[in-house]
């Protein structure tokens, strides 16, 4: 009886000690299979799934040679050497290849690179060429490594520097077209995803495999003319020289279009060596990211306002005392008291007197004051139709909008439009300029600027771009007579070095800087607003001049370059001279 209920109080022990072991082990399967399965299932997958990134290349920027599009920036292959320096054997062996091969690109401390035996991955050298990385490859040199990159390569050197922008360390566009259009140039990453066995073996094809391919970025064909670009650069250099100006821009437009055709700025630098440059105001371009008070060029506009409403035309007179009284603050006109007594505004803009420019804003008024009538309507053209003060939307990086007084502003006062009359007292850019001069040199007609021609597709072929719808500005007959205006204005004083038989015809602009919110007398901006063409117009060019306390002038130092520029343009494009 006693051996029975021992028998049978072990044998519950026993059971007890089973089931507690299979519960151990249920509990354990539920903790592994269930609670964990997400975390073993990620360790299986990164040792079965193998995932290569497929980099997509970026795009090119081309630039026009006439209507053939031609590389600005290419892409280059390059290589980056790297050790891992726990496997590496003979370092001295080492040191003496990179460096025979590798040259200036070697790191100078290979010695101590090398020497970091807790390290897995040191670089040794950057960006050699796929020649030499092919001869450090033959030395068999154990331990050594290559990474395949990409960097831009630009062919024409600094041509076009600040429109294009450059590509940074990271891969990132920066500045230019370059930074603006920096997404459509980098493509998107493709991926490829299999399962392998043990031993790296693709298995089946199942619904974890992909195979996604690369789309590379953009190739973005650019309306800048590489001729045209680079003679502007020229021009302008050689404008500096003689000017002793240390600051200078151009831009050349098809007024038709809207297109630039060229963007040139001084100084510059070399897009390749970005890294090397000191100031990086340098990065900048000044043609739409450094809005500055327009001076006489804006008289233009102001001229084209007065015909437009109806209220002066280009021999209507006025009489000039040299002077005007604006509600008790006078006003006088920016070259002296010449020309005194009864003018007419042809004879204004020829000699660009302050006081004819007033009076056009008067009679848009009540004829003897700017009213705000008057402030109205010369607002509604500068910043509705002109679009002075506004952003185009151009496809580089820093654009300004500029500014543009309401009248609604306390500052919108009489004094104030007397003053953006002329050319002060409001910031615009010299792309903004360009374009409202565009619409008034054909015919009345606003194209937003652009600097993109179009794209290459995949298959190398051109594709234009379409334009955007244009907006009247001035009826023609205004626009004409304003040309008009222009055209004889340049014939008075600076159309003597033109090419005969061509209608050239401009606007001289010289203004005054604000230095601690006060105009200095000793620091000018020189510009030239103009355009130039055989019975149409076929291009409009501005250049502008600037120095630290320099007093520089539009028809003494910008004046010329636009010369040069202008009849260098008509022998470019084969102009015929006017019958």
């Amino acid at each position: 009886m006693k051996l029975e209920l021992q028998k049978g109080s072990r044998s519950r022990t026993l059971a007890v000690l089973v089931l507690g072991i299979m519960a151990i082990f249920v509990v354990r399967l539920f903790y592994l299979q269930i609670i964990q399965h997400g975390y073993y299932s990620g360790l299986a997958d990164n040792e079965q799934i193998k995932r290569l990134t497929i980099p997509a290349k970026r795009g090119l920027i081309y630039a026009l040679d006439g209507n053939k599009p031609v590389q600005l920036v290419m892409n280059e292959t390059v290589y980056t050497v790297f050790a891992d320096p726990q496997t590496t054997k003979d370092d001295s062996t080492i040191i003496d290849v990179i460096r025979r091969i590798a040259g200036g690109n070697a790191r100078s401390d290979l010695q101590g690179l090398l020497g970091k035996k807790d390290s897995r991955y040191q670089i040794l050298a950057t960006k050699i060429t796929r020649t030499q990385a092919d001869k450090i490859k033959q030395e068999g040199l154990k331990g050594i490594g290559f990474q395949q990159e990409s960097q831009r390569v630009y062919p024409e050197g600094s041509l076009a520097a600040q429109t294009l922008g450059f590509v940074d360390f990271s891969g990132n566009g920066q500045y230019g077209v370059e930074g603006k259009l920096n997404n459509r140039l980098l493509g998107h990453d493709g991926l490829l995803q299999s399962v392998t066995d043990v031993s790296d073996v693709p298995l089946t094809i199942g619904n974890r495999n992909i195979n996604k391919p690369a789309v590379n970025g953009d190739n973005i064909v650019l309306s800048l003319d590489r001729n045209v670009q680079s003679y502007a650069e020229q021009a302008l250099a050689a404008g500096l020289k003689r000017t002793r100006a240390t600051n200078g821009s151009v831009i050349v437009m098809d007024p038709a279009t809207g297109k630039v055709m060229a963007m040139a700025n001084l100084p510059s630098f070399d897009p390749a060596n970005f890294g090397q440059v000191q100031n990086a105001a340098d990065f900048n371009n000044p043609t739409v990211a450094a809005p500055y008070e327009p001076g006489s060029d804006m008289k233009t506009l102001t001229m084209a306002v007065g015909i437009d409403k109806g209220v002066v035309t280009p021999t209507a007179t006025y009489n000039n005392l040299g002077y005007m009284n604006v509600d008790g603050i006078t006003v006088l006109n920016g070259v002296g008291l010449g020309n005194l007594g009864v003018i007419t505004l042809q004879t204004a803009m020829n000699y660009s007197l302050n006081s004819g420019f007033i009076t056009v804003a008067e009679r848009l008024g009540d004829g003897s004051n700017i009213t705000l009538q008057a402030r109205n309507t010369m607002y509604d053209y500068f910043y509705n139709k002109f679009k002075l003060g506004q952003v185009s939307g151009i496809q580089v990086t820093g654009e300004a909008p500029g500014t543009v007084i309401p009248p609604t502003s306390p500052q919108g006062n009489a004094v104030r439009y007397s003053n953006m009359a002329f050319g002060q007292g409001l910031d615009v850019t010299m792309l903004q300029m360009s374009a409202a001069f565009s619409s008034i040199v054909n015919g009345g007609q606003y194209h937003v600027p652009t600097i993109l021609a179009g794209v290459l597709n995949t298959n190398g072929v051109y594709i234009p771009q379409s334009t955007a719808a244009a907006q009247t500005t001035v009826s023609r007959s205004t626009a004409d007579q304003v040309r008009e205006m222009t055209h004889v204005a340049r014939g008075t004083l600076f159309g003597r070095n033109d090419t005969p038989g061509y209608e050239v015809g401009g606007k001289t602009g010289t203004s005054q800087t604000l230095i601690d919110g006060n105009y200095n007398n000793s620091q000018t901006v020189g510009t030239y607003l103009g355009y130039g063409g055989d019975s149409t117009p076929r291009y409009v060019i501005m250049v502008q001049v600037s120095g630290k306390n320099m007093t520089l002038e539009g028809g003494r130092d910008a004046g010329p370059i636009f010369t040069d520029l202008s009849n260098w343009m008509i022998d470019y494009l084969k102009l015929q001279p006017k019958g």
